[in-house]
């Protein structure tokens, strides 16, 4: 299995990391539709639409995403846009975990598909607005999602004794999610302080953004995003157990799916944009 998520791994990286060090976001943006296609597939299959549905809906979000890219290039939308995914992520991700794996499969269907499409095709439209503002940007955007999630995991190891959402995920605590917001804002501390000042970056850091935009006010921003990147990670979760399913699909074999590897990252970006936006 190890071996498998190494191999996994490399390939990912062998692709991903010469578009996102590209000047140009355009091959970014074009990798990712495939991404969020394949994305919307495992999406499909989780909430109900078997065989060539599933594959459809897949390709209509990849295509969604093309239309986007079609209509408006590369051009920012407006900030309303990443408000409101916010206030849909806030509220929704309230509302889903209020109801549970058990509740979640009495929602209609195809407002469970729609909901996703949605969520996906905003989290896609943000990633590469992501990469607009430039590499270093979209950078501390990933570390951040990647450190609230190592902190929380060895600090839930070490730590944890309260149960986050037992009905969803049983291995994560509430000792897990503060370890995984420390762990967020001393790596702000290090980027606002060391890397955006010593190293030529080509942008400025969420980090930096959120303290030149907020203040001392940033730290609540910083802790907020952490804190929602456990939400994406719990909703997915939460659909996954609603259908008994380990795995969101098969196709990064070792990792699982798509959305396993993404589901933290669903919220974040969105959100942080619309914190800069202020």
């Amino acid at each position: 299995m190890l071996k498998t998520r190494v191999i996994t791994a490399v390939v990912l990286l062998a692709v991903l990391l010469p578009v996102l060090f590209q000047a140009s976001p355009w091959p970014f943006a074009w990798v990712t539709v495939l991404m969020m296609g394949a994305a919307g597939w495992e999406w499909s299959r989780l909430n109900g639409l078997p065989g060539t549905g599933a594959i459809a809906a897949g390709v209509a979000l990849a295509l969604a995403c093309v239309w986007t890219l079609v209509l408006g290039g590369l051009h920012a939308p407006p900030a309303a846009l990443w408000w409101l995914a916010t206030g849909v992520w806030v509220l929704g991700g309230a509302y889903a975990l209020k109801v549970g794996p058990a509740g979640w499969p009495q929602l209609a269907r195809g407002g469970r598909l729609a909901l996703g499409a949605l969520l996906l095709w905003g989290a896609w439209l943000a990633i590469v607005q992501a990469k607009v503002h430039g590499i270093n940007f979209i950078l501390s955007v990933f570390c951040l999602v990647w450190m609230a999630d190592i902190a929380a995991y060895f600090g839930g190891r070490a730590f944890g004794r309260r149960k986050l959402a037992p009905a969803i995920s049983p291995g994560k605590s509430w000792e897990g999610v503060w370890s995984g917001q420390l762990g967020v804002l001393l790596l702000g501390f290090l980027w606002v302080h060391v890397i955006d000042v010593s190293f030529g970056v080509d942008s400025p850091s969420v980090f930096t953004l959120l303290v030149q935009r907020h203040g001392i006010v940033s730290l609540l921003a910083v802790v907020f995003l952490a804190a929602m990147s456990v939400v994406g990670d719990l909703f997915e979760s939460l659909v996954k157990r609603a259908v008994g399913a380990k795995d969101s699909s098969h196709l990064l074999p070792g990792h699982g799916g798509v959305l396993d590897r993404i589901d933290a990252l669903l919220p974040v970006f969105p959100l942080a944009l619309a914190l800069i936006s202020l």
